[in-house]
């Protein structure tokens, strides 16, 4: 058996997730079984905010990187210390906007407005109207 196996949600993120959809889907359960649209519905409220929760304590350090931590980061009271910065390959992250590499504009000067005569039209270094194999300033091929 591998190793790996038993770092799989061992966290304060994963266990408190699954206790509040646990408790969600039984009130659902019971919503069926009594026939009562209101107890179904709360039911999947609390279910939909099981993945609130569980994301919030991943964002706040409790939850886990993807990936295989270091057997000494196994323990369920071991927090993230990571998790501030964001996890590469984290949608969890990616959603709450931690983990991007910040990507900087490139400003290009150039004319308004400047035409070759092939009915393209040039803003700055932008072409309009060009598609990926556009012949640019060289007319139809």
């Amino acid at each position: 058996m591998s190793e790996h196996i038993y770092d799989e949600g061992h966290t304060v993120a994963g266990w408190t997730g699954v206790a509040v959809a646990a408790v969600g889907a039984a009130l659902a359960g019971v919503g069926v079984c009594a026939g009562s649209a209101a107890a179904i519905a709360g039911g999947l409220v609390v279910v939909g905010v099981s993945v609130l929760v569980t994301w919030g304590l991943h964002l706040a350090g409790w939850g886990k990187p993807p990936g295989v931590r270091p057997r000494a980061e196994w323990g369920m009271r071991v927090r993230d210390s990571g998790a501030r910065g964001g996890h590469s390959g984290c949608a969890g992250c990616r959603l709450a906007g931690r983990g991007r590499t910040a990507v900087g504009a490139l400003s290009v000067a150039g004319s308004t407005v400047g035409g070759d005569g092939t009915g393209m039209e040039v803003h700055g270094a932008a072409v309009v109207g060009g598609g990926s194999g556009a012949d640019v300033g060289r007319g139809a091929s």
